[in-house]
Order: structure tokens, then sequence, then C-alpha cells
């Protein structure tokens, strides 16, 4: 059964206690928390404050997803508030080595993203210091796009790759998550699904979370 994340993007600001509390209590292991710079991709988000207040509410893994151009400048601030894993994309930085490393040397688990346009030979060199590949099944930076079926071949060669060398790291998707979209990806490899307006636009957060763990059995 895949494990459940959760993408805050999607949920009710003003409410954001509750609606975190309410996938929680459902099963979901771990919650996404995506920051945007306006540059890296076109929208803004949230800093290092939210995952510092988020962090005493919920025992959710924290999943940090790092949609910024020069990530290095923000891993520190976001290890300190309480991120357990800090994705950076592979794309936003000249330097992926040395921004993984640093997220291994402030104590935290260690995530590459790639696009959809980005192949996973890219990161090949990379897989055996990183925790968990995450493959964007959208172009990112808005939640509500269409899940991308070409995604699925790239979770199906990190699987691979995991067999043959003996890796242990998580294999994530994100971007136009649900119940039918998920089914793919898991028989490919996927171990966790990003959900943000499946899950937050439902009237029923929880019943959205089982649906995608229903899905994956």
């Amino acid at each position: 059964m895949i494990k459940v994340a959760p993408s805050i993007l999607s949920a009710d600001y003003v409410n954001l206690q509750k609606d975190i509390e309410k996938v929680e209590k459902a099963g979901a292991e771990v919650l996404h928390i995506d920051i945007m710079d306006g540059q890296f991709v076109p929208a803004l988000s949230y800093g290092p404050g939210w995952v510092k207040a988020i962090r005493p509410i919920s025992k959710m893994v924290l999943d940090v997803h790092m949609m910024v151009q020069n990530p290095e400048r923000y891993i520190d601030d976001f290890a300190e508030a309480g991120a357990d894993i800090i994705g950076v994309h592979v794309e936003a930085t000249a330097h992926i080595h040395r921004a993984l490393q640093m997220i291994k040397n402030a104590g935290v688990k260690a995530e590459v993203v790639i696009n959809p346009g980005t192949p996973v030979s890219l990161i090949e060199p990379l897989l055996p210091m990183v925790d968990q590949v995450l493959v964007m099944t959208v172009n990112p930076g808005f939640g509500g796009q269409k899940f991308l079926p070409e995604t699925i071949k790239k979770i199906a060669k990190l699987d691979q790759l995991k067999q043959i060398e003996g890796y242990d790291f998580d294999i994530e998707i994100d971007g136009g998550v649900n119940d039918k979209t998920v089914v793919e990806c898991a028989k490919a490899g996927a171990t966790v699904a990003v959900a943000g307006s499946y899950v937050f636009n439902a009237e029923d957060p929880a019943a959205r979370v089982q649906a995608i763990k229903d899905a994956t059995k």
C-alpha cells in the first residue's frame, strides 16, 4: 500500500490546522509542503515560518519540496524549522550534489526532484546518496493539473535501478494524482503519492486519502 502525502498547497489556509488534522487522522503518513519562489516556478508560496508553525501540531513526516532557484540558500532554514525531508530540483542548481550534501549534513533526509522533461539518467550518479526521488508527474508550480502518463516509465526505470543496485530510496510522485492515476504508478514502483486538490478540494478529504490507499492495496 502506498504512503499518502497530502499537499497543503490545496488546503484551506484559514483553517490549515483543521485540514492537517483531518488527513493525519485518516492515515496520511506524510505532509507535502511546496515552497515556490516566483523564479524557478511562476507562483509564490510560504517560507520556513510555515514549517515551524506546522511542526508542533503534526506527527506526520514533513516533506519540504523546494521549487526554488539555488535552493542552497534556504536548506539550513528549513532544516532548523523542522523539515524531515528536503527535496531539491536537479534543474534548479548547478551544484546538485553539494545541495544534497548540505541537506544530509543538516540531519535531514535528502530528496532529488526531476521535472517531466528531465531523464532519470541525469540523476543516476546521485541515487546512492538520496533517501527519496520525487518524479514530477505534471510541470511544477500549479495545483490541479492533469497527470502525464509518460512519466510512469521514469518510475519503472528508478524501480529497476533500485533492484539492480540495491538502493533504498522512496519513489514519490506529484501531480494529477488521484485514486485512478495512482494505480499504474504504484505498479511501476512508486511508494509515496502526493495529492493536493484531489484531497483538499473534496468535501471529505479523509475519504480521498483512504481511496488512494485502497486503490494501491
